[in-house]
């Protein structure tokens, strides 16, 4: 067999793997969530660093929650931060819910922990959940994290991404990536193969589970600080994860070309260290657009370029299918073009990612170690 068919191949494997991932996600989102039993204190966790799109919009998403007791807790780094405004400007809007929360130490190298080890100490609740700033939630967002941790065995409880509100190109690539590839392949780590795979856009437990498994000490230097809490609660608590029925809103309105690749670049820093070499070779496989290319640059033919298309033609159709799953009524048809293009640009990022050794989050750049520990840039590690 040819280096070119063989590629085509591997190629239309990976849209095999991609439709079971695409069937993972619509089993995890089919029924109704489930409704609590008791409505105990819920304090959300909000660390903000700098104006994310429709910050004030996203804020007030969480002053109308269906839950009778909860509290929101507005982390700031510092009072110049430029999310300040939104966030006073929330609190004194909303007294009731909203507290605006100064850092008070640098617990490590990860900033989010940094700012979520002051927002514990300041929440009221047993029940704690992580929600990042850029988060839009529906109305019974609490009641079915509470109705899941009614279960002793739930240590965590995360949820699936909807990336909307694209308006420019870089934006969509952004949404597409969060709903055509990361969200599937969350749902089907759960469900196909009894992976853990936490998001902290959205990340729910109690405080006894959180002490039990260390507080925040043990991530405090560590990037992907959810994945290995996630890891953690079966491993230390023997407790369990579960995906809730309904997905989160991350808002993303504007990005350029450049951020989404800079950002493409980043995941794949933090995936390479956290899998290792061998596992995240193997991410290729998920990419059935950039297999087909290169089976297409071996051997250029008309055939192949029949091949390619089709290829991007079932691409297309299973990111549509998984818009339509996500964020009803989907992507628009005329915003599908920009499929081929983000496996591309990601296929770049992975390449990059097998190199790169430093990211940059929020304007701090810091060193990726194995298990995504963090060191400065100037140190060897």
């Amino acid at each position: 067999m040819s280096a070119s068919l063989a590629l085509f191949a591997l190629s239309a494997a990976s849209l095999a793997l991609l439709a079971g991932e695409g069937v993972a996600l619509r089993r995890q989102l089919a029924g109704a969530p489930p409704r609590p039993r008791r409505a105990p204190g819920i304090s959300v966790l909000k660390p903000l660093r700098g104006v994310d799109d429709d910050l004030e919009a996203n804020l007030a998403s969480f002053a109308s929650l269906d839950w009778p007791d909860y509290e929101v807790l507005l982390g700031l780094h510092d009072a110049e931060d430029p999310a300040a405004g939104p966030a006073r400007a929330a609190a004194a809007r909303w007294p009731a819910i909203f507290r605006v929360v100064l850092q008070r130490r640098e617990l490590g190298l990860n900033p989010k922990v940094n700012q979520l080890d002051t927002l514990v100490a300041e929440a009221r609740h047993e029940l704690l959940v992580v929600s990042d700033s850029n988060v839009r939630v529906s109305p019974g967002y609490l009641a079915e994290i509470a109705a899941r941790l009614e279960d002793p065995q739930v240590g965590l409880v995360t949820h699936l991404i909807a990336g909307v509100g694209e308006s420019n190109a870089g934006a969509l690539l952004e949404n597409l990536h969060l709903v055509g590839g990361i969200a599937p392949g969350i749902a089907a780590a759960k469900r196909i193969a009894r992976r853990d795979v936490v998001m902290g856009k959205s990340m729910a437990l109690r405080r006894a589970d959180l002490e039990a498994l260390g507080g925040l000490s043990p991530v405090k230097d560590v990037l992907a600080e959810d994945y290995v809490l996630g890891l953690a609660v079966p491993r230390v608590l023997g407790k369990r994860v579960e995906i809730a029925s309904r997905p989160i809103e991350n808002v993303i309105r504007r990005r350029s070309l450049m951020q989404f690749a800079l950002r493409a670049r980043r995941w794949s820093v933090l995936q390479r260290h956290l899998v290792g070499t061998l596992a995240y070779s193997a991410q290729a496989f998920r990419n059935p657009v950039f297999l087909a290319a290169l089976g297409l640059a071996a051997a250029p033919s008309p055939a192949s370029a029949g091949a390619f298309a089709a290829v991007v033609a079932a691409r297309v159709a299973l990111d549509a299918a998984a818009g339509r799953a996500l964020r009803p009524p989907g992507f628009r048809v005329r915003d599908l073009w920009a499929v081929p293009v983000k496996d591309l640009v990601l296929a770049v990022g992975w390449v990059e990612g097998f190199f790169g050794k430093t990211v940059e989050w929020r304007g701090r750049r810091l060193r990726v170690l194995p298990g995504t520990r963090l060191a400065r840039p100037e140190a060897s590690g």
